[in-house]
């Protein structure tokens, strides 16, 4: 059972990234530090739907 979800920059809001998850496996929010490109520098995205 994954699901599609969309990863936020923490900084400026905005939907860089998409990936999948179990959701089963993994109930909490991921988050992951990935370089934005509107911010040009490496921050912490979290989950959102």
């Amino acid at each position: 059972m994954r699901v599609i979800v969309g990863l936020d920059c923490t900084d400026c809001k905005n939907k860089n990234y998409s990936t999948t998850k179990n959701k089963t496996k993994t109930p909490d929010k991921l988050e992951f530090k990935k370089y934005c490109k509107f911010c040009r520098k490496h921050t912490v995205h979290r989950e959102s739907k």
